[in-house]
C-alpha cells in the first residue's frame, strides 16, 4: 500500500501497554523505541490476525513502519489506521503483505461537525448506511459516536 500521511498531534493518546522492555527513566518526550513498543502493543490489543508483526518508529520524521502478513486487505487497512490515528505518528509506511489481495477501501479524514451518518450520506447517498462505516472500522471504533476531527476512517465500497 505504501506511505500514508496523518495529522500529528491530534490522534488518540496511545495508552496501550508497551511490549515488555527494560525501562529507563522516562523523559518528557518518549523515545522512538518507547513509541514503537506502544504501537506494537496497540496493534496486538486490537486482536487483528497478523503474523511476523514488527513496528519501528523514527521520531525525527514521525514515521511508523509496519511489517508482517495479514489475511485480508481490511485487516491491513485497519492496522495502518490504528497506527496513524495515534498522537506521535504523522506517517505510516505500510510494508505488510496480504495473503488474499482485494481492492483497497477509500479513506476519509473526519472534519469538525462530522458524524457517521453525515459521512454515510456523502459516500452512499443514505445517512442510514452509517453502520457500514462503523463496522468497517471496528475494532478501532468502540461506538458510532467515537470519532474526532483529523481521524482517518475506512469507507468500504
Amino acid at each position: 500500500m505504501g506511505l500514508f500521511d496523518f495529522v500529528k498531534g491530534i490522534g488518540k493518546k496511545n495508552t496501550a501497554a508497551a511490549e515488555p522492555q527494560a525501562a529507563p527513566a522516562t523523559p518528557a518526550e518518549p523515545s522512538a523505541q518507547e513509541v514503537a513498543n506502544k504501537l506494537l502493543g496497540h496493534i496486538k490489543a486490537l486482536g487483528l490476525p497478523i503474523t511476523g508483526l514488527s513496528v519501528s518508529y523514527n521520531g525525527a520524521s514521525d514515521l511508523a513502519t509496519i511489517n508482517g502478513q495479514v489475511q485480508s486487505q481490511a485487516d491491513r487497512e485497519k492496522i495502518v489506521l490504528a497506527v496513524g490515528n495515534i498522537d506521535h505518528v504523522a506517517k505510516v509506511d505500510d510494508q505488510m503483505t496480504v495473503a488474499t489481495p482485494e481492492p483497497e477501501s477509500k479513506f476519509y479524514t473526519v472534519k469538525s461537525g462530522d458524524n457517521l451518518s453525515k459521512i454515510s450520506k456523502e459516500y452512499y447517498g443514505d445517512a442510514n448506511q452509517y453502520n457500514k462505516i462503523f463496522e468497517a472500522n471496528r475494532p478501532l471504533l468502540k461506538n458510532a459516536d467515537d470519532i474526532f476531527p483529523g481521524q482517518v476512517l475506512r469507507i468500504p465500497a
